[in-house]
């Protein structure tokens, strides 16, 4: 299993996971076209990818979907809720041919993937993360979520590979230039997650089997990657785990480094 942040901040944000044969996209916040750049920029096959995974509604998590579903013959991935507040927010309609229904706790098989879709504490309709296995490869893609619940926590145990939110220094927020009211929502219980709190639910899912850690959904306003990196490193000294940052505009790619080794 091989992983990579296309995009991830405020921006626009997409994941891939790919098996050498097939990609699956988690959200499609960037265009149809800087994501078929930014896969073969990495050297991946842009036509390798077969479905679109969506987490929620927001627009920089679903902004190429009607382009996407007019250009592509995607599978796109949803659960019923999501699909409803997403076509209302793209005045669009996804076709059922097109459609996997998903619901959050139950896993659907997707090419011999096992695609699991979990609850959120997020200010959307039906908002999820997700946890991929394939082979004897685990790895979770979890943004957009204004606390640590004990449902994530459970979903997070014996992962290779965690994408993990790293939204904002509450310091750098409460001080900063935003209005109150979305200092606020960012805040909430159902906003993002801050570096304290990623570091907190890092430490209840780090394992001796987790490798890699992504730090993903950084605010450019109101976060430094140096914070998001200290917040984590503090967690993770004495461990194996190899930490890496994901940019809104560079991408990035977990190879070899994601490779479950051979025995």
């Amino acid at each position: 299993m091989h992983y990579a942040a296309l995009a991830s901040g405020s921006k626009g944000n997409c994941h891939a996971l790919d098996d050498g044969e097939r990609t699956l996209l988690i959200d499609a916040g960037i265009s149809l076209r800087q994501i078929r750049q930014r896969l073969e920029g990495l050297g991946r096959r842009a036509e390798a990818v077969q479905a679109l995974a969506l987490t929620h509604e927001h627009s920089d998590h679903i902004g190429a979907l009607a382009v996407i579903l007019r250009r592509t013959d995607w599978a796109i991935l949803a659960t019923r809720e999501t699909r409803k507040a997403a076509e209302k927010a793209q005045g669009i309609e996804i076709p059922n041919h097109r459609w996997i229904e998903l619901e959050a706790g139950r896993a659907t098989d997707w090419n011999g993937w096992r695609v699991l879709p979990f609850a959120l504490p997020h200010d959307a309709a039906d908002p999820v993360a997700y946890r991929v296995e394939t082979g004897d490869c685990a790895c979770a893609v979890v943004t957009d979520l204004g606390h640590p619940t004990a449902l994530v926590a459970d979903h997070l145990q014996e992962l290779d590979l965690l994408v993990l939110e790293a939204n904002h220094d509450v310091d750098m927020l409460r001080e900063g230039d935003y209005p109150p009211h979305l200092k606020a929502r960012i805040l909430s219980r159902v906003g993002h997650l801050s570096n304290a709190s990623m570091a907190e639910l890092l430490a209840k899912v780090c394992s001796p089997r987790l490798r890699q850690v992504v730090l993903a959904h950084l605010s450019e306003s109101n976060n430094h990657p140096d914070l998001a990196r200290f917040a984590a490193e503090e967690v993770l000294r004495g461990t194996a785990v190899a930490l890496h940052l994901a940019h809104q505009r560079e991408p990035l790619a977990l190879t070899t480094a994601f490779v479950k080794e051979t025995p």
